[in-house]
C-alpha cells in the first residue's frame, strides 16, 4: 500500500508543526479511499518508525482522528477506519429514515424549540409578513451514538401545537407536517455548499473548531405552491455522502 510513502513526505524543514502535517496526511489518505471502511490501519509503532517521530505524539495524532469519527479503536487489536453514511437524495426522504433503513441507530436530541420573530431572510423563503412569527426548531442528530449533523427548520408558528419537542424526537418533521397537517412536499429547491465549523458547532458535534462541513439548505412548498418550511442542515461531509437522483 502507498500509505508509508506517503507518510515519508513530511517536511521536517516547513514551518508546520510535524503533528499537523501528519494528522493531515492521515486524514487524507484514509478519506481518499486508500483505506477500506472497518480496515486495519498501520499501529502506532509502526507509523512511528516510518514517519521518524515518537509514539506520543502519533498516538496524540490517532486520538484526535478517533474523536473526530474518521477511525475507531478495538482494545488488543488495534485502530480502524470507521464507517462513513450513505444518504440517497434528501429531497424525497428525510436522512432519518434513510439512515434507519440502512440499519443504523438514529437518535434526535432538541437543542432549541422557539416561537420567535421572523428576520428577512426567513420571511422570504416563506413568503409572510416580517411581523409574523415562526417556529425555530433545532435538533442534533446522532448516528450509532455519533453526532453527525446539525437540523435548523423554520416553519409557521400557527403549525406549533402538534409539533411538540417529545414528538419531535421521536419522528421526522417532515412526517408530523403531514401527519397533522396534511402538509405534503411537492417541490424542494436546494443549495448545497461547504463551510467551516463555527465554535457552537464544532462543540456539539465533537470536532475541531474550523473542520470542514456540508451545509444543505432547503426551501419546501406545498401542493398549493406555498412554501412551509424553510431549513439549514449542516453535517459532517466525512460521515455523509450525499447521492442526488435524478428522474
Amino acid at each position: 500500500m502507498g500509505l508509508e510513502n506517503d507518510l515519508k513526505k513530511l517536511d521536517r524543514n516547513s514551518t508546520k508543526p510535524l503533528y499537523i502535517q501528519l494528522r493531515e496526511m492521515l486524514y487524507d489518505v484514509i478519506t481518499s479511499g486508500k483505506y477500506q471502511e472497518n480496515e486495519k490501519i498501520l499501529s502506532e509503532n509502526e507509523l512511528s518508525k516510518i514517519c521518524n517521530l515518537s509514539r506520543m505524539t502519533v498516538r496524540s495524532v490517532i486520538t484526535d482522528l478517533v474523536k473526530e469519527g474518521v477511525l475507531y479503536r478495538i482494545r488488543g487489536k488495534g485502530t480502524y477506519v470507521a464507517k462513513k453514511f450513505v444518504t440517497v437524495c434528501p429531497s424525497y426522504i428525510g436522512m432519518r429514515e434513510q439512515l434507519e433503513q440502512m440499519g443504523y441507530e438514529v437518535k434526535t436530541k432538541i437543542i432549541e424549540y422557539t416561537i420567535e420573530k421572523c428576520n428577512d431572510v426567513t420571511a422570504k423563503y416563506l413568503q409572510i409578513d416580517k411581523e409574523s412569527s415562526v417556529l425555530k426548531i433545532k435538533r442534533l442528530r446522532y448516528v450509532d451514538d455519533m453526532p453527525i449533523s446539525i437540523h435548523i427548520s423554520y416553519i409557521n408558528s400557527e403549525y406549533s401545537g402538534q409539533i411538540t419537542t417529545e414528538a419531535l424526537e421521536r419522528e421526522q418533521l417532515c412526517i408530523l407536517l403531514n401527519t397533522y397537517y396534511n402538509l405534503k412536499r411537492k417541490r424542494i429547491v436546494e443549495t448545497l455548499e461547504s463551510v467551516l465549523a463555527t465554535e457552537e458547532e464544532s462543540i456539539l458535534l465533537n470536532i475541531s473548531k474550523g473542520y470542514p462541513l456540508l451545509l444543505l439548505k432547503d426551501i419546501i412548498y406545498s401542493d398549493n405552491g406555498e412554501p412551509y418550511e424553510y431549513s439549514k442542515v449542516v453535517f459532517r461531509g466525512d460521515k455523509i455522502k450525499i447521492k442526488l437522483k435524478y428522474d
